[in-house]
């Protein structure tokens, strides 16, 4: 069995805790042996922050039963921002105009579903209408002689750039006046996959093609990478994750070749290097830097972050540079100024974990034995004790249970696309956190799991798993067809 400790061999001790804490924290992070019960406050996977209430498709949208009552005043606040639609300008509605030029969606929450994860429109269908939740990020290998240009001094050298006309993400919408950049159609190839037991379950893979260039065709080395919107709970939670903790996760020794390392970016706010630890490839450092690029490369609005009215629009598409924008002096110099992303911040950051269900269940302890026999959790880490010292009160010294150890990871050929994202390569993948799974479809009937929304089952998900889930996702083929089951009503319970 894997022991989980709270810091490996040779990694730095966490600074915001005493010698006692920190002996507490190393025992209760341990991954438990004993499956005949569930452990202690598992079923509290958010803290104290976790909800009991009635299992609905508003079940993700609840605030943290610990906030504050002004901090439910700011995060009530944020939700209407999160939710409301922004227009282009000029526009007679001051404080919602400067959408786009281009853009893939109005609003935050159209593509975070309930805040939950997006639609993938005609996976199961010959429809394909377009999908708003489902963005497709853009990149190409940079030349010695163009990337010097790029950066200005030549100090660095980028290994890769966006395109040079349609930028890092293409955007299937435009305002009046201007043509979108273009529509995704996927179309799907069958996989079958034979399991023990007779059973034989069919992948869909994906084959991207985009039709409607509304400004001439690509660079011919560009490639893309389709990203659907992940679910939005317990983000303030994994953002007061000690980083000590993570980097002792990737320090540790692990079974069956897994490594996974960390993702380090550089913080726009601060200019220094920082761990990543969102997004699907972990390229943003904090909730913030997360929010402040979905409003500029979704929806083309201006933050202190992001400070471009344009969004996503290039100099090769001028006719976008000179549309008007929505930035009104006495508001600020930025679109969604900066007292508004706090709102939007705050309100992300607390979304509430749904209390576990079922954990007692003889068929769930089945499963998560056989989850961690699997060594599944040597990515899908269960639990932390995050920092004492996190910026916001209702984060601090909490146990949490987001299975995820937020580093990067090989994920085989089979989910590989060709982009380099900062240090990711295109095979390399930040582990999803698992809290909530198990109420997807509650929220959001359409909704679909992995990175770009192929998996339409949980046990589709763990079999396009390879790289260094390859032996994890073995043992689930070899399991018998009840032994499935249990796994499977294990994550459900999640």
């Amino acid at each position: 069995m894997l022991a989980l400790a709270a810091t490996a061999s040779g990694a730095t001790p966490r600074g915001d805790l005493s010698e006692a804490d920190r002996q507490r924290v190393q025992a209760i992070t341990q991954a438990t042996t004993d499956f005949s019960k569930a452990e202690s406050f598992e079923t509290m996977q958010g803290g104290a922050g976790t909800v009991d209430k009635l299992i609905n498709a508003d079940i993700f949208s609840q605030p943290a039963a610990n906030l504050s009552f002004e901090g439910r005043q700011e995060f009530l606040v944020g939700n209407g921002l999160f939710r409301k639609d922004w227009v282009s300008s000029p526009s007679s509605t001051q404080a919602s105009d400067g959408l786009g030029p281009l853009f893939n969606a109005r609003s935050c929450q159209a593509c975070h579903v309930k805040d939950g994860r997006g639609s993938l429109p005609g996976l199961d269908t010959a429809e394909q209408t377009d999908s708003v939740a489902l963005l497709m990020r853009l990149s190409r290998p940079a030349q010695v002689q163009a990337a010097r240009k790029d950066i200005g001094d030549g100090s660095e050298v980028a290994e890769w750039l966006p395109d040079p006309v349609y930028g890092s993400q293409l955007q299937p919408f435009a305002v009046p006046g201007l043509p979108a950049e273009g529509q995704v159609r996927i179309t799907y190839t069958e996989v079958p996959v034979e399991l023990n037991g007779g059973e034989t379950v069919v992948l869909l893979k994906p084959d991207y093609q985009v039709e409607n260039l509304g400004y001439g065709p690509m660079h011919p080395d560009t490639v893309m990478s389709a990203r659907l919107a992940p679910p939005m709970v317990g983000l303030g939670l994994l953002e007061a994750i000690h980083e000590d903790d993570i980097l002792a996760h990737a320090e540790r020794d692990k079974p069956d070749g897994v490594k996974g390392r960390p993702h380090w970016v550089k913080s726009l706010a601060t200019g220094e290097t920082v761990l990543g630890r969102f997004d699907w490839k972990a390229s943003r450092p904090d909730v913030l830097h997360q929010s402040s690029a979905a409003f500029s490369g979704d929806m083309g609005l201006s933050t202190p972050l992001f400070p471009s009215h344009y969004g996503d629009c290039t100099e090769n598409q001028p006719d976008c540079l000179k549309l008007p924008h929505g930035a009104q002096p006495h508001l600020g110099e930025h679109e969604v100024p900066e007292r508004l992303m706090d709102f939007v911040t705050i309100y992300s950051q607390n979304l509430a974990l749904p209390k576990r269900r079922d954990v007692d269940d003889a068929q769930v302890l089945a499963g998560k034995k056989l989850f961690y026999e699997s060594q599944c959790i040597a990515c899908h880490v269960p639990k932390y004790v995050t920092r004492r010292d996190a910026e916001r009160e209702e984060h601090r010294f909490q146990l949490i249970w987001p299975y995820t150890d937020l580093l990067l990871h090989d994920m085989g050929p089979g989910l590989a696309d060709e982009q380099v994202e900062g240090q990711a390569k295109g095979n390399e993948w930040r582990t999803a956190p698992l809290w909530g799974i198990g109420l997807t479809k509650t929220v959001n009937p359409a909704a679909t799991w992995l990175h770009d929304g192929r998996a339409r089952t949980l046990l589709e998900a763990v079999l396009w798993h390879g790289g260094e889930a390859q032996a994890a996702r073995d043992r689930v083929v070899a399991m018998t067809p009840e032994e499935r089951a249990d796994l499977i009503r294990f994550l459900e319970s999640l």
